[in-house]
């Protein structure tokens, strides 16, 4: 009796602890980010793992991956980020192998990155990433498979009936929500079978000014047809915000546009986390569990560098404000036809219509990679240059002055360094030196004493000049046979500069004037002692 009474009891906290682990338990989360090359992608990647510039690794992969942990109040669980650097087929079938639809389908949220520095290729590149992620979701076949895509569009469509405006009454009271859910709009969900929870994201859009006005550089040259900044650019660029939101109304997706400054992208990430996160209705007809991370921000359909339209809060009406002549139906029925051509360009349908709002632009192609360059080999160089280089084995000896006998006109002497007798060289010769020194004028005011000479500089004085010219030997002084060196010549100069020309006592008289070897080997006779000076420099008597 006891085994049978307990069993019920079993049951009922069995499933009281298992609703509360699902509610409560955060598990891990996928971010896949799509986009073509240089639309701002590793921006957003760094804004979603929380990272900043500097802890970022900038690297190019085929598939990028990172991740962050990421926590509400009581639990933590980890966000992975997966970003394909262009549509190219190689890189797109990857994401299989990383992010498998059979495992992954309900834990990833799909955000599709546009460049606002190139707003002509927003609906070609819409149709591109949508096809490819309704490939991606239904491409696995089997019956497990069918019952994720249903709920997860189960759980998208109730989120979005479920929708209500943060600090609204209902939302601060969640027991006056209606019981009855109203039914989805016309244009609402139409698409997206699968059910994942999409972001349309638009970057640079602080650049918008730029690309509109065709000021915005060499990258984005033209813009929407040069547009200036009048009621006509105003009136395209709500077309554009028309036809991005009627698209995205379609498959249940948000759209944000951000910017450098940081707030635009930190709200990215909080909202990503909202919709990675939506809970799942416990039974029909009754209000959602709480979402462990609410977004508490509004809609913002007014500034047009800080759009921001979450999730179930779009309609055709609202779409419609901004311009009434915009037909969202035809636009609709134009989307569906471009996705039913087979054509790569579709005409007459959405991208025609769009083409016509953007106006001519200067398209921006891709620069074509430098012709590649094949170097010679070394020895078939060599082989085509070996005459020339025959003729002047040695190219230094162009520069080089010719060294001829001595005595030739122009020629240098062997050891002289350069022509001392050149004009660029204008020294003072001793000899000239020594006339300046006989010739000094007395100072005025003061009667200046005789002079006595030394020996050996009046032998210097006699000396023949320093050969000037370059064909004149330097062994010896020209003129005089078996005269003195010139080392000799220089010595007897400079010792006779060691020696006063004044002298304090007499002794020092005496020894200046004693007999002097000349340099050319004369006897130089003393002359009569010079009066002595006293130490005022008055001769004494």
């Amino acid at each position: 009796m006891s085994v049978r009474s307990s069993s019920p009891v079993q049951e009922l906290w069995s499933s009281i602890l298992n609703s509360v682990s699902s509610t409560r338990s955060i598990p891990s989360k996928n971010v896949l980010v799509l986009g073509e090359e240089h639309t701002g992608k590793s921006t957003l990647v760094q804004a979603l793992l929380g990272k900043t510039e500097d802890e970022a690794q900038s690297a190019d992969f085929a598939l990028g991956y990172g991740w962050s942990d990421v926590k509400d109040d009581a639990d933590e669980g980890k966000l992975s980020v997966y970003s394909v650097p262009s549509s190219a087929p190689s890189h797109l079938a990857l994401v299989d192998h990383f992010i498998p639809p059979r495992t992954s389908l309900p834990h990833t949220l799909v955000m599709i990155v546009l460049d606002w520095t190139q707003p002509w290729t927003f609906v070609p590149q819409l149709e591109k990433w949508l096809k490819w992620v309704e490939h991606w979701a239904e491409a696995d076949k089997g019956r497990d498979l069918d019952v994720l895509r249903d709920e997860a569009k189960e759980r998208l469509r109730l989120h979005i009936q479920h929708y209500t405006e943060p600090g609204s009454t209902e939302t601060s009271n969640p027991a006056s929500l209606s019981s009855t859910l109203l039914p989805l709009g016309d244009g609402t969900l139409t698409s997206n079978a699968a059910g994942v929870p999409i972001i349309v994201v638009c970057t640079k859009a602080d650049l918008m000014d730029d690309s509109l006005s065709g000021t915005a550089g060499p990258s984005q040259s033209m813009g929407i047809g040069g547009m200036t900044k009048n009621s006509m650019w105003e009136e395209r660029q709500d077309a554009i915000i028309q036809v991005l939101r009627t698209i995205c109304l379609r498959y249940g997706a948000a759209l944000f546009y951000t910017t450098r400054a940081p707030q635009t992208l930190s709200t990215l990430r909080a909202y990503a986390l909202h919709l990675l996160f939506i809970p799942t209705a416990v039974a029909p007809n009754e209000p959602l569990p709480r979402n462990p991370f609410p977004f508490a921000l509004r809609a913002n359909a007014l500034d047009r560098d800080r759009i921001l339209i979450p999730v179930g809060w779009d309609s055709w009406g609202k779409i419609k404000i901004l311009r009434e002549e915009f037909d969202v139906r035809r636009w609709g029925e134009g989307w569906e036809s471009d996705l039913d051509s087979a054509e790569a360009t579709p005409a007459g349908g959405a991208q025609d219509w769009f083409k016509e709002i953007i106006g001519p632009h200067q398209d921006i192609q891709a620069k074509a990679p430098p012709p590649l360059i094949i170097p010679k080999a070394e020895q078939a160089f060599l082989a085509a240059h070996y005459e020339a280089l025959q003729k002047d084995r040695d190219p230094r000896a162009t520069f080089r002055q010719p060294i001829a006998v001595s005595g030739q006109a122009g020629a240098i002497e062997a050891g002289v360094v350069g022509p001392m007798g050149s004009s660029s060289f204008n020294l003072p010769s001793v000899e000239k030196a020594m006339q300046e020194m006989e010739t000094e004028e007395p100072q005025t005011g003061r009667e200046a004493p005789p002079r006595s000479t030394p020996a050996s500089i009046a032998s210097v004085s006699r000396t023949p000049r320093l050969p000037v010219s370059p064909t004149e030997p330097i062994g010896r002084t020209p003129g005089t046979p078996g005269g003195s060196s010139q080392h000799e010549v220089l010595q007897n100069f400079f010792q006779s500069l060691l020696v006063p020309n004044r002298s304090g006592t007499g002794a020092r008289s005496a020894s200046v004037a004693q007999p002097t070897k000349a340099p050319t080997g004369l006897v130089v006779s003393p002359s009569t002692t010079a009066p002595t000076e006293n130490v005022n420099g008055v001769p004494d008597k």
